[in-house]
Formats: structure tokens, sequence, C-alpha cells
């Protein structure tokens, strides 16, 4: 007798869990919907009515239109989604859950008693830097706009380099190619000795600060504290929008004296959640320069250029010994090794230079919320050796609608940036002025290479720091800059 009720429990336990499992397996069965789209009123098919898939949260999953009889025929993802049938001048028809139907027929009925004719008519906005969106024709601001479809193709690592001769009387200027040098930019020429010359930065409607020094030189230094457009990643920019005149200080004040440069990043939409991934690679090169002296070469034409301009040979003039460079005395050792080469220092600092920029962003939202997540990795090697750029990105922007007249939004941003640069910034300028016949690596009085680099107090060029060796400062010398910014935002204001 136990023995029957264990088996009976048993089998009760097994017919449960199968019958759940069969409820599971239908609700997310793929099943094939037909029907038929007719008017209520003359009971005729409706040509391109459109008929969707609605998921629990009203979003869009798949949609398809009624052929010229008004037939469908749509695949659900899963039959616990909705049917929704819509057409223009009709009321939208919600079929209610999909469930075992396989077929479902609709009558839609008309909206308006009469409708003749209806005329559509699109206008062209901008954003003139209030927040606002108005027609173009109204706009009494110089600007001009650039979208994300524009700088998407483009391997760059900051939106100023983005920008780069693709806005109408926007100048941009760098002193160095070095991973996470920033470039100063002037909008319609604004310049200044010692002010800032720089425009006013706004980030989805409010101003991008950045912290910079007091003693900071705009005049001459102002290529690392204008860098802080690196911790903005372009794959996140929906647009740019670029203020040219001086009528933007109506808005923004006197910060925007020398223009405003609008950025907007992208948000979520409604529908289905994409995620998107987006690589981009580069490979970048020197150009050749042009041709250098071989040391052979310079040791011909120095004394040569002495005897032209003194009329004496560079032997009877002294100069503390340092003529020895040019005299190739086997007797004396150290000029003899040391000063007989043919280095070239420009590439023995060169080298090709690695991009790898990856970007994965999640977007979607239903009726209500909506929201955008990214982030980013960037690595960058530049062409000198000793400097790289490597950086962390993560944006998350959150959309509520409240109603017609109200909406929240919150922006959060994370980046991290590790740059390295060279100890000296001229590094190249000194390895373009060295002298060819001198050695990168010291030779010993028996005439072999040693591992210590050659870097002599003083010789004919002058003293020390001018003679240092370009290839031990771009070894051994460095420069690290670390960055950290989180920036947050919550704004409420009316659609």
């Amino acid at each position: 007798m136990k023995r029957n009720i264990c088996i009976t429990f048993c089998v009760s336990i097994l017919l449960i869990f199968n019958l759940g499992y069969t409820e599971l397996l239908y609700a997310q069965q793929v099943v094939t919907i037909r029907g038929k789209v007719i008017d209520k009123k003359d009971k005729s098919g409706i040509i391109g009515a459109s008929v969707i898939e609605v998921d629990q949260n009203k979003r869009t999953v798949t949609g398809v239109s009624t052929d010229i009889n008004g037939n469908y025929a749509i695949r659900v993802s899963n039959t616990s989604h909705q049917i929704v049938v819509s057409y223009i001048g009709y009321k939208t028809f919600q079929a209610g859950v999909v469930g075992s139907r396989t077929q479902i027929d609709v009558t839609l009925e008309s909206s308006a008693n009469e409708l003749n004719e209806v005329v559509l008519t699109a206008r062209k906005t901008i954003n003139n830097g209030t927040g606002l969106n108005i027609t173009e024709r109204n706009s009494t601001i110089a600007s001009s706009t650039i979208s994300a479809k524009a700088l998407e193709e483009l391997a760059v690592t900051s939106i100023d380099q983005a920008l780069a001769g693709r806005l109408s009387g926007v100048d941009f200027g760098t002193t160095s190619g070095d991973p996470g040098a920033g470039m100063s930019i002037r909008i319609r020429g604004t310049s200044s000795i010692n002010g800032s010359a720089q425009p006013l930065i706004v980030l989805d409607g409010m101003p991008y600060e950045t912290e910079i020094p007091a003693d900071f030189n705009f005049g001459t230094a102002d290529e690392q504290g204008y860098a802080q457009l690196l911790n903005i990643a372009p794959s996140d920019i929906k647009d740019i929008t670029v203020l040219k005149d001086a009528a933007s200080t109506a808005v923004w004040g006197s910060r925007a004296a020398n223009g405003v440069l609008l950025i907007n990043t992208k948000r979520g939409d409604k529908g289905k959640p994409i995620i998107a991934y987006n690589f981009k690679g580069s490979m970048a090169t020197q150009p050749n320069p042009i041709p250098f002296l071989t040391g052979d070469q310079y040791s011909m034409l120095i004394p040569e250029a002495v005897m032209n301009a003194t009329g004496l040979p560079l032997d009877f003039l002294g100069n503390n010994g340092q003529n020895k460079a040019f005299q190739y005395d086997p007797s004396d050792a150290y000029y003899y090794y040391n000063y007989s080469n043919n280095t070239n220092w420009v590439d023995l600092i060169t080298r090709t230079g690695y991009t790898q920029d990856h970007n994965v962003s999640v977007s979607g939202g239903g009726e209500k919320a909506r929201y955008y997540a990214s982030v980013g990795y960037l690595n960058q090697t530049g062409t000198t050796i000793g400097t790289d750029l490597n950086r962390i990105t993560t944006k998350i922007n959150l959309d509520y609608i409240v109603s017609s007249k109200m909406r929240f939004k919150t922006d959060l941003t994370y980046t991290h940036v590790d740059n390295n640069l060279n100890y000296s910034g001229s590094l190249r300028g000194i390895a373009f002025n060295k002298m060819p016949n001198m050695s990168e690596y010291e030779y010993d009085e028996y005439g072999n290479k040693t591992s210590v680099y050659f870097s002599p107090l003083s010789n004919i060029q002058g003293q020390y720091s001018k003679t240092y060796n370009p290839l031990a400062m771009a070894m051994e010398g460095s420069s690290q800059l670390t960055g950290e910014r989180i920036t947050w935002r919550f704004l409420q204001h009316a659609v």
C-alpha cells in the first residue's frame, strides 16, 4: 500500500513538472499568426495596415504590413506577447495576448467621420544654444553642425581630431602629435596673448568645466589643459554644433565670447534592446623627413664651414679640445670611437604606432523609460618611443518621460586616462639637431660598445642639456599623466 502511494505521488510530481515545462515551452514557442484586416463599414480589406508584435513593456518586437487584400502573416517570437493593428484614419486595435491562437482576424473602425486630405509639413530645426530646437529660418546665430554619421568611420581618439578640417571658420592646431596631446581650437580666428582664447564647451546642455591651474599659460602651453576633450569618447557623440559669432554671449554670457562648441551625446529610443560593438584600428608611421647628413658628411662639413668663416683650420682654433671630435685620431680612443659613427637619431627614437579602440553600447526603452549605456577602451602607442595613451570611458544616459510636459534626465560618466609622454617635449627637435657622427652607446678604450648611453657633458654643440642623448631620454625618461573624471547630472525639464 505504501509503495503504491509513493508511486502515485512521484507520478503526480512528474506530471506537474511536465505540465509547467510544457506551458513555459509553449509560452516561448515561435508561431506564425495569420489573419485579415478589414474595414468595419464596407468589409473591404485594408492595404498597408501595420501589424506589430508588442512585449509586456509595450516595446515593438517585430512587425509586418497587410497585402493588397488585407491579409497578413507574422512570426511571433513569444506567445505571451500581444498583437496590435493600426492604420492612419482608424482606431488602433489591440488583439490581446496571442496564446494558442494561430488565426486572428481584425476589424478596424474609422476614427473620423470624414477624412478627405492630410497634409504633413516638416521643417528642419536646429539647436541655438539654449537647449530649445527652433527652425533654421528663425536662427540669428551663425552655426555649423556635423553629425555622428560623418565621424563614425574616422580612426580618431578625441573629438577635436575628428572635427579638424570639417567645420568652416574653425581652426585646429597642435604642437605635438603624441598620444594624449590636446589641440587648440579657434573659432573665427579668435586669439589672445595672455588670456583664454578657447571656446566654451557645452555637453548635453551643460557647460563642460575643465580644471586649469592658476599658473597655466594659455598663450604658450594650452596643449595639456585642453586635452580634457579626451574624456569624451567619439563613439558616444550624436552631433556637434559650433556657434561662431558673438550672439552666443546672449545665452552663455562672457564665457561664450570665443564661440561655443555644443556636443550632444546619444540617448535611448523606444524599442527592444540594441547591443552594438564598434572597433577601430589604425597604424601610424612618420613621414620621410628631408635627407640628413651622415656622420662622415657632417665631419667634412664642419671643418669646411669653419675654414670658410675664419680662414683658419679647425685644429688651430683650440675650443678646449672639442675639435678632436673631427680629427679621427686612433691614438685618442675616446674621441675616435665615440665620434666616428653614422647615427640617424630620428630613426632611433621612431617606431610604428598602433591604435585600437573598442566600444560596446546598449540602448532601448519602453513607453516611459529609455536608456543608453556604453563602455569603451582605447589603447594608442605613439610613433615616438616612450609615448602611449590608455583610456577607459563609461557612460549611462537615462530618460524617464512622466508626461507630455515633463521629463527627467540622468547622466553619469566616468573616465580614466593614463598618458605616458616623453620627459622632454622637444625630443624630436633635439634628434634633428644632434651630431650624426656621435654614437648612441659609449665605446670603451678598446673600441667595444657598452650598454651605457653616450651623453657627454659638453662638445662642439654646447653644454649639457643641449648635448643629451635623445635615445636615452626616450627609453629612460618619462612623464606620466593620470586622470580620473566622474560627472553626474540630474535634470528635470519640460518637453
